[in-house]
């Protein structure tokens, strides 16, 4: 069986569980962590998350977030001078990359504000799109409080048990977060 299929697996006796009411925002965070390697095979296999989702009696609600920087960086005024000189965005990441984030938190709210419910299962693909520009824990935090139902963060990288920390595409200093971690089983 493949490391997706085992993901898939893990997820499929995760989400047997019954949902109880009630729980922190933090409690419905769920992060399905993959190598970095499994990208394209993964991406090949939402579609099996979902009818996993569906076959559970739940809703789904997919949002891809591999596009939004560069359709947001296509859209500012000096987009031209930083691709000309990328050092400048070593700055850039202070000011205006914080006004991306706040962008992107108030887009995926609003898809999930119009599209999900408390039955939904809302599932964050690409988040690997964001290294080097901003944390996806940022993101996380400032959308979990309109998940009704489940937060799904499709994560390549690493998850560290002992120290209940996450690393996005192995390359960044993880950072510790109690959101619920899928792992394939060996």
């Amino acid at each position: 069986m493949s490391k997706v299929a085992k993901l898939v697996s893990a997820y499929r006796e995760h989400l047997t569980v019954p949902w109880q009411a009630g729980l922190a925002s933090i409690q419905k965070v769920v992060f399905a962590v993959y190598d970095k390697s499994d990208e394209l095979r993964l991406r090949a296999h939402v579609g099996e998350f979902e009818q996993v989702t569906q076959l559970a009696g739940h809703k789904w609600l997919l949002i891809d977030l591999t596009h939004d920087f560069p359709t947001w960086m296509a859209a500012q005024e000096y987009r031209d001078a930083y691709f000309e000189c990328p050092e400048d965005l070593d700055g850039y990441a202070i000011g205006e990359i914080t006004e991306f984030i706040r962008m992107l938190v108030l887009t995926v709210k609003t898809q999930i504000n119009s599209a999900a419910d408390d039955n939904t299962v809302v599932a964050l693909l690409g988040v690997g799109s964001l290294f080097g520009l901003a944390r996806v824990s940022s993101l996380v935090e400032g959308i979990k409080d309109a998940i009704g139902g489940r937060l799904l963060v499709f994560f390549p990288g690493e998850y560290h048990a002992e120290h209940h920390a996450y690393r996005l595409l192995d390359a960044r200093d993880g950072w510790n977060y109690l959101a619920v971690p899928l792992i394939a089983k060996e």
